[in-house]
């Protein structure tokens, strides 16, 4: 059995359902025995890092988490959750914008998509985008450089030696200004645990083959 682990901040059906297109059996659990007997396991996520990582703790899914030694996908947010911190703190209140410590299980950081560009850069990355480079990590087994994939975030992981995929990103808040824009890292891997910034949910076919990539392949 593949699980999903239920972040309680996730919209979590159309992962579950495409899932099960593919003819593979998947449930929603936050049961850390269920989870630790799972084939493979998903970790998915929207809303912020803080809250995500809030969550987890309550229910002690983050020890649980690390502990695994199966195959883990993490997706969009749960990517991001499998880093060491984020800059994606709570919007409002006495904690705004305070640095969030994650699961700790890739060793590199996640920050605003402006952190380290001269003109700023129009956020949420909204749409789709190709890959301008990727490892031969099995995940992208069939994939190819041109194929698109479906992005929402404004935060992401900087190209360091865990990046398994690279895109990049140079749509302006200004519409006057051109240049190189910010190449982030589409995924990255450790280990037994990879995650992918974009929805392979949402991304159609070449989605489903990511999926089902993940899903087929061996501890």
């Amino acid at each position: 059995m593949n699980i999903i682990i239920d972040t309680g901040c996730a919209n979590l059906s159309s992962l579950k359902f495409a899932i099960e297109r593919l003819g593979f059996k998947v449930e929603i659990s936050a049961d850390k025995s269920l989870i630790n007997s799972a084939d493979k396991v998903f970790l998915p996520g929207v809303g912020t890092a803080s809250h995500a990582m809030k969550n987890l703790v309550e229910r002690e899914l983050d020890v649980t988490i690390k502990a695994l030694t199966q195959p883990v996908l993490g997706i969009c947010l749960g990517m991001q959750l499998l880093t060491e911190q984020s800059q994606e703190g709570p919007l409002l209140g006495d904690h705004a914008n305070q640095v969030i410590d994650c699961l700790g299980i890739i060793p590199t950081r996640i920050e605003s998509l402006n952190a380290n560009v001269d003109q700023p850069l129009r956020v949420p990355h909204m749409g789709w985008n190709s890959s301008s480079s990727f490892s031969d990590h099995p995940i992208f087994k069939n994939i190819a450089l041109n194929d698109y994939f479906y992005y929402v975030h404004s935060y992401g992981a900087p190209i360091s030696e865990f990046t398994i995929a690279r895109c990049q990103y140079n749509s302006y808040a200004d519409p006057q200004t051109s240049g190189e824009g910010i190449e982030f890292s589409a995924a990255i891997a450790k280990d037994n645990f990879c995650g992918v910034q974009f929805h392979p949910e949402r991304s159609g076919r070449l989605g489903s083959q990511l999926i089902k990539n993940f899903l087929e392949t061996n501890p």
